[in-house]
Parts: C-alpha cells; structure tokens; sequence
C-alpha cells in the first residue's frame, strides 16, 4: 500500500526542504524496494543484503557523519526521517543502518584514530565493509559494566577473550567494535573478523527481527595489533555515548513502525463489513484509531524536537532515553491494536501489523530496556540511581 500520511500536526512545516527531499527519498526507496519483498525474507529469516549498496549509494551509511570520510553529513532530524522511514519498512533494516552508523562508523569517528577514520569510515559508507557492536554478554546486558571479556596487552599488541551475545550484523560482519576490561577498564578495540579464534555462529530460531541477522561473538585468543584499540575508548562512558546514538535512531524508527500499523488500520477498518456497516463506523474502533494518532503525533514531536536539540549541541542523554522509552511503547501499542482491529487477518503477512509487532517486541528491549530508560530518567529527576 502506497504512503498516505501521517501529519496530524503539520510537522512537514517545520522541516527544511532538504529534510522533506531525504525523508521523501527513502520513503519511495521503501515503498518500491522493501515492502515488495520484506515478508518473504521475514518468513524465510533472511536479511534482504542485495539492499546494502542500494543504501550506501543513497549515502544511508553513517549518514550524519562527515563528508571527508565519504559519509553524507546529514543533520540529524534528516538521519533520524531515514530511521523513521526504513522501520516503516522492517525494524531489521533500520537496525542493520543503525548499527552500521551508529555502533561501528560512531565509535571509530569519535573514538579512533586519523589513520583508522580514514583506513575504515569511507569503506563502511560505501558497504564494502560491514561492522557489528559487541557489548552486550550473555550473562551481562542491562550492566555492561559487569563484562567478562578481557583483552590482555603483549609485546605486539593485545589478545581478546570472551563471548559477546545478541550482535546485530555478527554473522556477516568484516569487523566487530569488540569492547573488553582492560584490567579494571574498559575500552574499543577494531576486531577484523577473519583473524583466527574469531567465530559468529548466528542465532537461529528468532520469533522476532527474522529480516536481520543476530549473532554471537566468540573470541578464543584473538589477536588485536596495537593500532587496532580506538585510543580514545578508555571507560564505560565510551560505549554508553555509542548507544546513545542508537537509541537516537530508534526513537525516530518507533514511530515509523507505528505509522505503518495506524495506516492499515484504518484502511482495514474502513474496508471491513460488519453488521452493514464498515466497522470503522464502531465507536470502539474509532476510540482505538483516535488513540493511536494521538500517540504518533506526540512521538513525532518529541521525536523532531529531540533532533533540533542534537543538532543544537543541547541534547541530554536523558532526553533520550525519554523519546527512545516512549515512541517504541508507541509503536508496540499501535501495532497491538491494529492488529487488534484487524482481527485474525492480522496475524497473516498479508498485512504488516503482527511482522512489526513481533519485530517491536525486541526493539523495545534492546538498546536499553523500557524499565531501564525508566530509572535513567528516575535519576535525573531525583538525582538517585536506583540501579545501582
């Protein structure tokens, strides 16, 4: 189905031309290359990688990223339009671009060295490389500071043990942004994926994210050189600021997977017969529908608010762990009652609804939970953390 729109509040007025002609861009881009073919690599779970150049060439690789590394220096209200657009499509694409620029381009552009931005950055911008982010543990996801993998310094540079779990891209990764205790710190290290005692078994069996690749890290004595460690990793703060970054993209993407559950839902709704009446006519239905709207338009705006902030310089990681807890309840409350609406028909891939849903499921966990985003912002109101 075509996109007929979702502005409730006129929000296109207060974006710039350049921001309409990206968010406009990727939406065709969507509408013609991923929604034709996104259910059967859903069914099949398999992620769609014959769109991985499409993309770069789109300049969707670290798109807010400077232009000297090869990337498109988007501001960061267009970057988040194109999360909006491509989790309108399926949340495994938008993770795939997200972790690409936000977990792997991030970390060595903030992090890195002039020589690794210029060995690295231009070749991940154009898709020739493929990176992954591996922080979470299998015994260590909401505390990454509690990690087990260890990197201990030799004479020639470092050696990785350990096991990381749940890595977007993993499996088809040519490098991994592997974060490891150095005694008692942490820091980055550039793991090149072919280097012996590196392995990324995929996770099969996923009920959810099917469209995307998720793997584990096993690291059995790998060898990092020297110039590998992004120098200026040292500290959990490191990783934290990388997430912060993802956590920006999604919120962005939350409410482009709602926009697309509100869609069919109304088309649904309308289309339905019923007691001679379509039951879009139902007062119970159109409860549901003015729910649903009204819930995208406040994530839009926080969503675009949050964006002129980061581009300001004023953005407070807590403003978003805000937008990122609120817009993926939205977007998992939207697809629940759309699919609700829809009744049986909802479940099938003949309609979206229950593919976002499953999707939103682990979207609403990762990245940080709802529950944890929860106490960030318990601590900035109170100035006490609770999780520790």
């Amino acid at each position: 189905m075509p996109f007929i729109g979702v502005d409730f509040y006129r929000i296109d007025d207060l974006l710039t031309d350049e921001e309409r002609m990206v968010r406009d861009t990727v939406r065709r881009f969507v509408d013609e290359r991923v929604i034709p073919i996104i259910d059967k690599h859903f069914e099949e779970a398999t992620f769609p990688t014959e769109l991985i150049p499409v993309m770069a060439r789109m300049g969707l690789l670290g798109a807010n990223l400077p232009e000297q590394y090869g990337c498109a220096n988007m501001n960061n209200v267009a970057y988040g339009l194109v999360m909006q657009e491509l989790e309108r499509g399926d949340s495994g694409l938008r993770s795939f671009v997200s972790v690409q620029g936000a977990l792997v381009m991030y970390p060595i552009f903030t992090f890195g060295s002039e020589e690794q931005k210029r060995t690295w950055l231009p070749l991940l911008a154009r898709g020739e490389k493929i990176g992954c982010f591996g922080l979470t543990e299998p015994d260590h996801g909401s505390d990454p500071g509690g990690m087990e993998t260890r990197a201990r310094r030799t004479d020639k540079g470092w050696v990785l043990n350990g096991t990381k779990r749940w890595i977007t891209n993993g499996t088809i990764s040519d490098i991994a942004i592997v974060w490891a205790k150095v005694d008692d710190e942490i820091n980055g290290f550039i793991v090149e994926t072919n280097t012996p005692g590196f392995q990324a078994p995929e996770i099969k069996a996923k009920l959810s994210l099917r469209a995307s690749v998720t793997s584990d890290l096993i690291l059995d004595d790998v060898f990092v050189p020297e110039s590998n460690l992004l120098p200026l990793s040292s500290g959990l703060k490191a990783p934290l600021m990388c997430l912060n970054q993802a956590r920006y993209g999604i919120a962005w993407g939350g409410i482009g997977a709602a926009m697309a559950c509100y869609q069919w839902a109304v088309e649904y709704t309308k289309g339905r017969t019923q007691f001679d009446k379509p039951i879009a006519q139902f007062q119970l239905v159109q409860d549901k529908l003015a729910h649903m709207l009204t819930e995208i338009t406040k994530g839009q705006l926080l969503a675009w608010r949050l964006g002129r902030l980061k581009d300001q310089g004023k953005l407070h990681f807590a403003q978003t762990s805000m937008a990122k807890r609120n817009n993926v309840w939205v977007g998992l409350e939207t697809a629940r009652l759309a699919r609700d609406l829809m009744g049986a028909s909802g479940i099938t891939l003949e309609y979206p609804v229950f593919r976002h849903m499953c999707n939103l499921e682990s979207v609403y966990t990762y990245e940080g939970t709802h529950h944890i985003h929860t106490l960030i912002l318990g601590e900035y109101i109170t100035g006490l953390p609770a999780y520790k």
